[in-house]
């Protein structure tokens, strides 16, 4: 616990400047967002193969473990909150006004939850009394996406882009009335890893947007986050897994925090702020002497991994209950891949990630493509032989449909076929 005012002044004492500029872009934020796209695809295939390891794969639930798939999604909440100052700020040298940069967040924030909705009632599958396969629900909803947000050319037929927008709008409304899951539920509010990526999005931007560059401060509402976790986070055995606010359960807390400001135990907002955090200190101390960089960030990953080995005396390191020892790992592990990424950039050794490139630009749409493969699978019913679904052979299966999704992508992009919100 006493990690916590340790980190709060080591963030503190570097804070010595007070100039930003945000007019490059950050190769390694790319990078380190098609790293964790790419590793998205590989793990989310893994049902349809077996014996894979248990490093690879997601903890039970209760389970005092981390594995690699347990990293990723809050690998991608951290590289989103990266992003997110340099997103806005170029809004503003471009003379965007604040009411335009509140708009444009929330359409964002909008986008994401709709793809969401959509997809995590998927995710149960259709009943047989629905006239269609889910393949072509997926199919459909993919189109309908690529029809609404679309990265049209600046030239393009206004009155064409209406019609085809209108379309996919008309898609989603008909796959929503006509859905109906194996259990005869109808479409509902599920939002899924998109949604809980847009609610992340949204609450990290609006306090990015009203604190802007003012790092103390969001530090300081990084810290409250952690606290929030560890408050309401349910500890270990030896605690009788029980929360610190340990309040009867329904009441208003919990509820006021889930269904309306949406931020859980506040576990995902902590790895959106960090990420906004490290990014504002990287433009800070941008011409620091690599070599004192190196000491600042060793320095960090140290005390991270300090606090998230305390923590563990008090919660279990589980990301399925969101546990604060579960952020100061997965925190350490998004600061340190991303050092070594802008590492290799700024040395120009960074060539040999090329092959994953377009996930980190392209990311809703390598999102979407798996759906679109796994569409035609279930049309066609097409069945992988067993040989290629089982131990290594399936590990090498799933690396390389991440990687051909990511090849498909590029593709597209030639096509000028390509989300943004």
């Amino acid at each position: 616990m006493g990690a916590i005012p340790l980190i709060l002044f080591l963030y503190l004492y570097i804070l010595n400047m007070t100039t930003f500029s945000f007019l490059k872009r950050n190769a390694a934020i790319d990078l380190l967002r098609a790293l964790t796209m790419f590793t998205m695809i590989f793990v989310n295939d893994f049902w349809k193969i077996h014996d894979v390891p248990h490093w690879l794969e997601h903890a039970t639930y209760g389970e005092d473990f981390m594995g690699l798939a347990d990293i990723v999604f809050p690998c991608f909440i951290f590289v989103m909150g990266m992003s997110i100052p340099f997103a806005i700020e170029h809004r503003y040298t471009q003379k965007a006004s604040d009411s335009s940069t509140l708009l444009h967040i929330l359409s964002r924030s909008f986008a994401l939850l709709i793809m969401g909705v959509f997809i995590t009632n998927s995710e149960a599958r259709l009943s047989n009394d629905v006239f269609y396969s889910i393949g072509v629900y997926w199919l459909l909803m993919v189109a309908a996406f690529i029809l609404i947000w679309n990265n049209y050319l600046p030239k393009s037929n206004k009155k064409l882009l209406l019609i085809l927008k209108g379309l996919g709008w008309a898609i989603l409304i008909f796959l929503a009335i006509t859905f109906r899951s194996p259990d005869e539920h109808v479409f509902a509010a599920h939002w899924g890893i998109l949604g809980s990526i847009g609610w992340t999005y949204l609450v990290c931007s609006l306090i990015y947007l009203f604190s802007r560059t003012r790092l103390k401060m969001l530090i300081y509402i990084w810290i409250g986050f952690l606290l929030l976790c560890m408050l309401i986070s349910p500890m270990n055995e030896s605690f009788g897994e029980i929360a610190m606010l340990n309040f009867p359960q329904p009441n208003f807390f919990h509820s006021f925090l889930e269904e309306v400001l949406h931020i859980g135990n506040g576990a995902l907002p902590a790895f959106g702020m960090g990420g906004i955090v490290l990014s504002l200190l990287t433009i800070k101390y941008e011409e620091v002497p690599m070599r004192k960089k190196i000491v600042w960030i060793l320095g960090l990953l140290i005390t991270l991994i300090i606090a998230g080995t305390i923590a563990r005396h008090f919660w279990i390191l589980s990301k399925i209950s969101a546990t604060p020892t579960w952020i100061f790992y997965v925190s350490a592990i998004a600061i340190g891949v991303y050092t070594l990424l802008s590492t290799l950039v700024k040395a120009g050794k960074a060539h040999w990630l090329n092959i994953i490139g377009p996930a980190g630009t392209a990311t809703l749409t390598v999102y979407l493509m798996p759906y679109v493969f796994y569409a035609f699978a279930d049309i066609t019913k097409i069945i992988l032989p067993d040989i290629i679904t089982h131990g290594f052979m399936g590990i090498l299966n799933c690396l390389c449909f991440s990687l051909v999704v990511i090849g498909v992508t590029y593709l597209l992009g030639l096509c000028k076929i390509k989300l943004k919100i």
